[in-house]
């Protein structure tokens, strides 16, 4: 299946990438997927965590497979041979996911996808992201980041970056945040708060960091309580491609530095962001290089 859609920046739209697993289905970013290969048989590896089904070599690429049944307490197919792999890349990680069924992409808007509420999940244990009816059907999109760095967490944030800028002088000058992830929010938060940085304002989407800075500007407050924008790409209502060319689009805004840090960041989204005006772009594992990103956009 091709999944190298070409899709125009900053239209606040995506490609899910619909799959079953017992019946049920789900759905991923077509910006995460490589590939879609066949079921392969695969090396089991001693000790490893109950969800690594074990490793396998495409063109001489040793990948990590990961049973998404077993994450989701899921019964695994009784014919495994005619099951796939989704091989991704997020992170600088190379990751197959088994799934049981692909069934195609759709085109959808981050406005259509609902966050679950704390009824379903809390933010400690909460793998999925959004949920979007598409053709009657109820598609929930796994957070595919936290699966992986459930497994291993050093494959998340290298918030040991941070300590070493425990001692620095205090900050104020004020940041905004856009991210969906409470986990994550809580980790760039705080580590912006040890590396000094004490005024951050976190939102939950682009949606709402936009509201804040359109009522900033009406007010004619915004170069006094916005001094840098960092924001994730994925987020439901609205994701960070679209913030970030509101902003740069914007007369009065465009002066704010936007700092695009995502898991989803390869040269096509390095692209992408260039064309929307982003003043820095990074891979979310690089905790530490946002902080001295920041301390030199803020130094201009």
């Amino acid at each position: 299946m091709d999944t190298n859609i070409l899709m125009e920046s900053g239209t606040n739209e995506l490609e899910v990438l619909e799959f079953t697993i017992g019946g049920n289905h789900y759905g991923i970013n077509v910006a995460k997927v490589r590939e879609i290969v066949p079921y392969h048989v695969v090396t089991p590896i001693p000790n490893s965590h109950r969800c690594v089904e074990g490793i396998f070599m495409p063109r001489d690429l040793m990948i990590t497979v990961i049973n998404l049944a077993n994450v989701i307490n899921a019964q695994n197919s009784e014919d495994p041979k005619q099951d796939m792999f989704i091989i991704t890349n997020f992170n600088k990680l190379n990751v197959a996911f088994h799934v049981h069924k692909v069934i195609g992409i759709h085109r959808v808007s981050w406005a259509d996808i609902i966050t679950p509420d704390r009824t379903i999940s809390t933010a400690e244990t909460a793998i999925a992201t959004g949920i979007v009816k598409i053709e009657g059907k109820l598609i929930i999109i796994l957070d595919f980041e936290r699966i992986v760095s459930d497994i291993n967490p050093e494959t998340g944030l290298k918030v040991s970056d941070v300590e070493r800028l425990s001692h620095r002088e205090r900050n104020d000058s004020p940041i905004l945040i856009a991210e969906d992830s409470p986990l994550l929010t809580k980790l760039i938060v705080d580590s912006l708060h040890k590396a000094g940085y004490s005024d951050v304002t976190p939102c939950e989407n682009g949606q709402i960091a936009w509201n804040m800075l359109q009522e900033m500007r009406e007010q004619g407050t915004y170069k006094d309580k916005v001094k840098c924008v960092i924001t994730d790409i994925e987020m439901p209502l609205m994701d960070g491609h679209r913030l970030t060319k509101l902003i740069k689009e914007d007369e009065k805004l465009k002066s704010i530095p936007v700092v695009i840090f995502s898991s989803l960041i390869d040269d096509q989204m390095r692209a992408k962001g260039e064309k929307l005006g982003a003043d820095v772009q990074l891979s979310k594992p690089e905790i530490g290089l946002l902080v001295s990103e920041i301390d030199k956009l803020l130094m201009k």
